[in-house]
């Protein structure tokens, strides 16, 4: 009885099936252009494949100046999908922890709750999850 009580505690990922749809189609233009593509071939990969599923989304989103004074459109994110899931897209040798604090900051400066950060130059795709609890859609 007690492992049903914690069973129903156990949340779902936030926005699993999205997710795990968006997830797969990097996992599908990872195997089709390889390690040593840039950043926009991907991208153009991904939306292409965005596109074949009639996946809604907005390239390229240009955020609100996060301060007084700033230049309008400085900052921009890859992908905004289904007006839900922020998709932040590298080519590069490692990420790094500003690649994680770039996307939190679009995470609020959106209002959003997930973010997926992913590095096509790794050997291995591993597409990261970044939440913002503070989100209030």
């Amino acid at each position: 009885m007690p492992m049903l009580r914690i069973a129903n505690m156990i949340e779902k990922p936030i926005y699993g099936e999205l997710s795990y749809l968006v997830t797969g189609l990097l996992f599908n233009v990872q195997n089709e252009l390889r390690r040593f593509c840039n950043e926009q071939q991907y991208c153009d990969a991904i939306e292409r494949d965005l596109r074949k599923e009639g996946i809604s989304f907005e390239r390229e989103k240009r955020l609100p100046p996060s301060f007084e004074g700033e230049v309008e459109g400085r900052n921009k994110i890859d992908f905004l999908i289904d007006g839900k899931i922020v998709l932040e897209v590298k080519a590069k040798r490692m990420i790094v922890r500003e690649d994680y604090y770039q996307v939190k900051r679009y995470l609020t400066a959106l209002n959003k709750k997930l973010g997926l950060l992913v590095n096509f130059r790794d050997k291995l795709l591993r597409p990261k999850r970044i939440l913002n609890s503070r989100a209030d859609e």
